[in-house]
């Protein structure tokens, strides 16, 4: 059985519990009061980047573009809402490389881009929204269609380099009055690259080919030709120094053997038995010149004088008694 002070304890705290739970409530109010003033309180302000443009919507109309960087303020939604846009400048590249004829019939291929970036936020809502990637689907049959007026005016050669720039500032002027419709500014347009379609690129190299072969031949005709004349050239120096060389060697020889007789007849006339002698030597020395001869001769007669050592006999009898040899 519980005593009188239990019993008094339980009544107290069943007297007290209502009025905590009470105060318990409140607290939760205000905490929750606090939060959806802290939530309504961040709905209402806004950070506007330097890099972008915020434009704010009061119930579906455009009330205010900021394109001042800072904290902004504005009304919860969904009285007001905020959308931002890029105002940095944007590039818009070539989709896709389609042929464009020139003034001459000839098919070039030509990579593009443009730089642009919104001018007018309002019309630029209007016209595309807020995303940019509807203004480039829009934009790039704009920029397609006056490169191909532009070109279609030019010839080749002035595409690639003579009227290059022309045709970008063209094209620019061009363009700039179209952006206004989009509410951009066009800030510049570039050709990144011109070149043929595959076909013709194909035969302008097949033709290049050619022509280089048809130099390379002719200057390897012109170099045989060179090399024929030179040869002829110094065939005929050669010809020429030989027999220069042989009429010399004749001219030197012929005054050898004209001092050689000179000098033979001066010995000869001092000493007519030495010259006897030494004519008998020489026939000797024709006509044992090989070893296979056969001389059938008298050893008797005067054509071995010399050898037998005998004085007698003519001068002229050793040359006149020349053997026979078989």
């Amino acid at each position: 059985m519980p005593g009188p002070a239990m019993v008094v304890a339980a009544a107290t705290a069943t007297a007290v519990d209502p009025e905590s739970h009470n105060n318990m409530n409140r607290i939760g109010l205000i905490v929750a009061g606090a939060l959806l003033a802290l939530m309504l309180l961040a709905s209402t302000l806004f950070v506007v980047d330097q890099r972008q443009l915020a434009v704010v919507y009061a119930l579906g109309e455009i009330k205010e573009v900021i394109s001042e960087p800072g904290l902004k303020l504005k009304l919860p939604p969904p009285f007001q809402n905020v959308v931002f846009l890029d105002k940095r400048v944007q590039t818009l590249d070539s989709p896709e490389t389609r042929p464009i004829f020139t003034a001459e019939k000839k098919s070039l291929v030509i990579d593009w881009l443009v730089k642009w970036r919104i001018a007018e936020p309002r019309q630029f809502i209007r016209n595309n929204g807020t995303d940019l990637r509807n203004l480039e689907s829009r934009l790039s049959p704009v920029v397609q269609a006056a490169f191909n007026e532009e070109i279609t005016k030019r010839t080749v050669r002035g595409v690639l380099a003579a009227e290059r720039d022309k045709v970008m500032q063209d094209v620019r002027a061009r363009l700039n009055d179209e952006a206004k419709a989009f509410g951009i500014e066009i800030v510049d347009v570039r050709i990144k690259r011109v070149d043929f379609v595959a076909d013709i690129t194909d035969s302008v190299y097949r033709r290049m080919e050619s022509e280089r072969k048809q130099v390379a031949n002719e200057l390897r005709s012109q170099g045989a030709a060179e090399g024929e004349k030179i040869r002829a050239d110094a065939d005929k120096q050669r010809e020429v120094i030989i027999a220069e060389a042989y009429r010399d060697a004749q001219k030197l020889k012929g005054e050898g053997d004209a001092k050689a007789s000179a000098l033979y007849a001066d010995a000869f006339g001092r000493d007519a038995q030495f010259a006897q002698f030494y004519r008998s030597l020489e026939a000797y020395r024709a006509s044992f010149r090989s070893k296979s001869d056969v001389m059938v001769v008298d050893p008797a007669s005067d054509f071995f004088k010399a050898m037998r050592g005998s004085g007698s006999g003519s001068a002229t009898a050793a040359p006149a008694a020349a053997p026979h040899k078989r």
